[in-house]
């Protein structure tokens, strides 16, 4: 593996969240020969609909190619929003005001739902409502925030903060950004940690789950479906794709849907919390309005900067990404120049052509995915709302399962426009 003079000698190609939370173990347990609910991926949607089908007394089991979690829900960021891509007036002119109104809301009672669940459940993953400042990229983006603030949409009002350049040292030690916006109800979290806290939830509640057992094909029978996995075949009355970003041939109309697209992390090795309190000394998640958005945060102990984004037009190996990732880092703040990196990783959200997430049935198999950059908290929600749907229960409808999931012509899961398209956003970028 390439070593770079900038990297530490400990330095890791995983995510830093495996440090402190290893990756289960899959144990070598014989796969049934049926259950009443499979669910194919344990990541967060996963293992919330099965929580959900396993307390009712459902046999539920889970299967994952990899070990239980290892995509993107213990891959990211840790930042959470309960926001959606498209704002209310794109929403309105696409599907209506009152569907609009309906989508954002349902988006941020996800969030409350979600800071609900981890104290109710007495899940230890760092939950904290930290706030988020929204940086402008330039002075265009800081007067479309500054309208955002003052003319927010009845119904869907919440605390902002405006915050002027030459004031916001209280927020970021940086003279990159020309100001920002914070908002207040966000919210961070350590992802593995709460993963794992998820992981055992369901495993108390009865649920199976299975790691290193890859769904390779599903056939639809009489009274449910048969599925072919690397460790023989199951039957199932129902079932549950919850792959998102990583969802692969086995279920060919979810993955025509679905645009997998690399978000790419780096760690810094440790440093003194008087120097983590310079940069950031209000402790907020961060993010900015490139629409090729970079991330960045504290970790949980305050003694490390987590910083991601996208800096190549295509998918990339993490390592051969992390000078340019680094020298991204180094731009909003020079002054790290001597501090070296110790982790780097990537994972593969899942961003669909309508920037919505989307839950429902198609050829009787229930999915939810699509969470375009907010996975912790609408893949939770989510679901949720699919265990509760195969319950029968009426709290598991969602707006979100109301616009036609779309695809397009020539698309069958490889995003062959996705370079050109990044690089349109990199030229917007510059001069909007």
């Amino acid at each position: 593996m390439k070593h770079y003079s900038f990297c530490s000698p400990d330095f890791k190609a995983e995510p830093y969240w495996w440090d402190l939370t290893p990756m289960p173990r899959s144990q070598a347990s014989a796969l049934p020969d049926k259950t009443d609910v499979l669910i194919i991926g344990s990541g967060y949607t996963g293992l919330h609909c099965a929580l959900q089908t396993a307390r009712a007394g459902r046999n539920t089991l889970v299967i994952d190619t990899e070990n239980a979690g290892w995509g993107c829900s213990t891959r990211n960021g840790g930042q959470i929003s309960g926001e959606i891509k498209p704002g209310y007036d794109e929403l309105s002119r696409r599907h209506g005001s009152a569907d609009a109104l309906a989508l954002i809301g349902e988006a941020r009672t996800a969030l409350d739902w979600l800071g609900e669940f981890v104290a109710e459940q007495g899940i230890d993953c760092d939950y904290r409502q930290c706030g988020r400042y929204l940086a402008a990229h330039n002075p265009r983006q800081f007067r479309k925030l500054v309208a955002r603030a003052q003319r927010q949409i009845p119904g869907l009002e919440q605390n902002l903060r405006v915050v002027e350049k030459r004031n916001q040292s209280s927020e970021i030690d940086s003279d990159y950004y020309h100001g920002g916006l914070v908002i207040e109800r966000h919210c961070g979290l350590d992802p593995a940690r709460y993963h794992q806290g998820l992981l055992r939830l369901a495993q108390a509640n009865g649920a199976q789950v299975i790691g290193h057992c890859a769904a390779l094909g599903v056939e639809r029978e009489s009274d449910g479906f048969k599925v072919r996995t690397s460790r023989g075949s199951i039957k199932a009355r129902d079932l549950v794709v919850a792959t998102n970003g990583y969802t692969g041939a086995v279920t060919p109309w979810q993955r025509r849907r679905i645009t997998p697209i690399g978000s790419y992390m780096l760690a810094t090795e440790p440093m003194s919390q008087e120097r983590t309190d310079r940069l950031m000394p209000s402790g907020r998640v961060f993010s900015d309005t490139r629409r090729i958005v970079v991330y960045f945060r504290r970790s949980p102990d305050g003694r490390r900067l987590l910083f991601g984004g996208r800096v190549s037009v295509f998918e990339s190996d993490p390592v051969r990404s992390l000078p340019a990732l680094r020298q991204e880092m180094l731009r909003i703040f020079p002054q790290l120049e001597d501090v070296r990196i110790s982790h780097s990783w990537m994972g593969f959200v899942g961003y669909t052509f309508d920037t919505l997430p989307h839950l429902g049935v198609q050829d009787g198999i229930h999915y939810a995915m699509g969470y375009c950059g907010s996975g912790i908290c609408l893949a939770s929600y989510l679901g949720n709302r699919i265990g509760l749907q195969l319950l029968g229960k009426a709290e598991g409808n969602s707006a979100f399962d109301q616009p036609r999931f779309q695809t397009r012509p020539l698309y069958h899961g490889k995003p062959w426009f996705l370079a050109s398209a990044v690089r349109y956003y990199q030229l917007l970028d510059r001069f909007m």
